[in-house]
């Protein structure tokens, strides 16, 4: 055993200063490494804050909204107010005044030749010194209308072969039936069942690393008690060879010795290989290279931090709601007692306040002109729904029926649960018995093997009794080993059964 306290104390001085290529890892420092570089963790925090921007964007529904538009259209033809005869009309107003006037005259002074009121004579003359048409008053006062109906004409042009467009619309809600109200806390639960996926996600890293951890561990002590082994059984293996040359023992004894070393040999093989195979795990974890050499803080321990108990620690009141499965599952059902309000809402009257403006250009409040011109508004808008065929009574039934089934998962997962954790803590309870079982084991084996070499060298016992001396101490030792890791590995999966397992 001399041989194994220079070797642990060999191992603490790497412990206080790291070798040279080497880096001494503890179980917090695996931990850290694992959650700072795992895939999972990120995507989950990416869908953390994908949450958090939903959310954020529900709450903008409580808000008023506020649209600008605008536009531009081209027209081949314009608008016209006026037919092509009534512009016609208009235009030539002069012309038909002066005309209708000169034949009113000519009717007048006919119809008084006709009463006898003047003679025809007087009439003819009359005619000749009044007449309208052709006059210099005449045509001007032709033109002059001419060009008054001209400009009316065009003041009636519309323009429209270019037409811009602007508004602004304001929508402010006020009653929506529940459903702006029932989004937010949809959102709110939906954020909260990201932070819990990332807290799943890193319990589940965790617990790997954990595993891994303590496997390189036990794989270390194997490896260092298969190296004690092996010197005994070679050690066993010299003395019975020196036995032979002086003929106090046979070649049968030596070919025994021979084979169990081979044995020893094979398994040490195995141990490193399993060991170097339980790093490269645990460095991948870890984001390491695979051929990192690393060395863990726990493998200096001989005898590993352990505190007896019986797993009854956990109250068998326990909710369990440290689970992330129950509570994620929770949150569904709330998640979906929400969308049921979200369907009923449509059955209600939704009420808004609207407000807005409207430019165009040509404008009409003046006329058509070529200025953007507009007006204001703002109103109340309601929409009370009649008739919809049922529509949202099935939408209404679906999601009751969706409430009802993720209570009903979670009833399954906390009756699974529960049995977990009692598997868990009987799991617990015979670790610890095999514990201290193991460590009483020991015990014996050691004096057992110590009476054997004595005998051995009294030549009272065999090379057989021996060697199944030193088996037997070797097979205690591995039982040692396994019960200290296998009541670490329970604790840890009683603590992840009961929800508080990383906190």
């Amino acid at each position: 055993m001399k041989k194994r306290l220079i070797t642990y104390g060999l191992m603490f001085l790497a412990f206080s200063v790291t070798a040279q290529g080497g880096e001494v890892l503890t179980l917090d420092s695996c931990r850290n490494r694992a959650l700072s570089a795992n895939k999972q963790i990120g995507m989950a925090k990416m869908k953390h804050q994908m949450a958090v921007n939903v959310r954020k964007a529900a709450r903008t529904k409580y808000l008023p909204h506020i649209d600008l538009t605008g536009g531009y259209m081209y027209s081949s033809r314009e608008i016209s107010l006026l037919s092509d005869a009534q512009k016609s009309a208009i235009g030539g107003i002069g012309t038909t005044t002066i005309s209708r006037l000169d034949t009113k005259i000519g009717s007048t002074i006919e119809a008084m030749a006709q009463r006898g009121m003047i003679s025809p004579q007087v009439a003819s003359d009359l005619g000749t010194i009044i007449r309208v048409v052709g006059s210099p008053m005449a045509q001007s006062i032709e033109a002059y209308g001419n060009e008054l109906g001209q400009r009316i004409v065009d003041a009636f042009s519309t323009n429209t072969h270019h037409l811009f467009t602007a508004s602004a619309v304001m929508v402010q809600p006020i009653f929506m039936g529940g459903a702006i109200v029932a989004g937010n806390k949809i959102a709110d639960v939906s954020e909260r069942v990201a932070e819990t996926d990332i807290e799943a996600k890193q319990s589940d890293v965790t617990y790997v690393v954990d595993n891994a951890y303590w496997t390189v561990v036990s794989l270390r002590h194997k490896q260092l008690l298969a190296d004690d082994y092996l010197a005994l059984v070679q050690k066993l293996d010299d003395d019975v060879h020196k036995m032979i040359k002086e003929g106090v023992a046979t070649r049968a004894d030596g070919l025994k010795v021979d084979v169990a070393v081979n044995e020893a040999e094979m398994t040490k093989t195995k141990v490193d290989n399993a060991l170097s195979l339980a790093k490269m795990f645990l460095c991948q974890q870890c984001a390491m290279d695979l051929d990192s050499d690393i060395t863990l803080a726990d493998e200096m321990k001989e005898d590993l931090d352990i505190v007896n108990g019986d797993g009854e620690n956990a109250n068998e009141d326990y909710s369990y709601e440290g689970r992330h499965e129950l509570r994620m599952l929770n949150d569904a059902i709330e998640i979906s007692r929400q969308q049921t309000k979200i369907a009923r809402a449509a059955y209600l009257p939704q009420l808004s306040l609207i407000g807005g403006a409207f430019f165009t250009n040509p404008s009409v409040y003046n006329g058509f002109e070529r200025k953007f011109k507009g007006a204001f508004n703002v109103g109340v808008m309601m929409r009370v729904p009649v008739l919809d065929w049922g529509d949202n009574a099935y939408k209404i039934r679906a999601t009751k029926c969706a409430t009802n089934l993720a209570q009903l998962t979670y009833n399954e997962a906390h009756e699974m649960i529960e049995l977990q954790v009692s598997q868990s803590k009987f799991k617990v309870k015979e670790a610890n018995k095999n514990l201290v079982a193991s460590r009483k084991n020991i015990q014996s084996a050691e004096e057992n093997l110590r009476c054997a070499n004595i005998g051995f060298k009294e030549g009272v016992m065999s090379t057989t009794d021996v060697m199944a001396a030193q088996t037997a101490w070797l097979k205690a030792k591995t039982q040692k080993i396994d019960a200290e890791i296998d009541v670490k590995l329970s604790e840890i999966a009683l603590d992840k059964a009961l929800g508080r397992y990383g906190k």
